[in-house]
């Protein structure tokens, strides 16, 4: 499976942003498909991620209530529309899929980037003040 992540850029303070993230290759059933974002001299940083019936989202602390994961099977395609952009939102984004077919009612298992299988290149996004 090979995840390809595009959409970064420069953007001001307050613009908005949106990610795509491309699957191709081998296909699996049921893949969870999420957004981590790294920024300099940090870990890497859990941000949302959609199952793939798309019932079940989860936003970690950052973007909760400004960003937005949605999901196209059709086009084995998942985007993060990124409202209200702050400095702090500074860091690479990357996509991942998580392809094991576990679905877990606890919550933190799809926050944990060694739940992922497949990892995107990364899509750098710069937010100035």
């Amino acid at each position: 499976v090979q995840l390809q992540a595009s959409g970064g850029g420069l953007v001001q303070a307050g613009g908005s942003l949106r990610l795509s993230c491309q699957a191709s290759g081998r296909t699996f059933s049921r893949p969870t498909l999420g957004w981590f974002r790294q920024a300099p001299g940090k870990e890497r940083e859990f941000v949302a991620a959609i199952t793939w019936t798309g019932t079940r989202l989860f936003y970690g602390a950052p973007g909760k209530g400004r960003f937005t994961i949605s999901k196209d099977n059709a086009k084995n395609a998942v985007y993060l529309q990124m409202n209200s952009l702050k400095p702090e939102d500074t860091a690479v984004y990357y996509c991942a899929a998580g392809v094991r077919g576990i679905s877990s009612s606890d919550t933190t298992y799809y926050t944990l980037p060694r739940n992922y299988d497949y990892w995107g290149q990364g899509t750098l996004v710069t937010v100035s003040s």
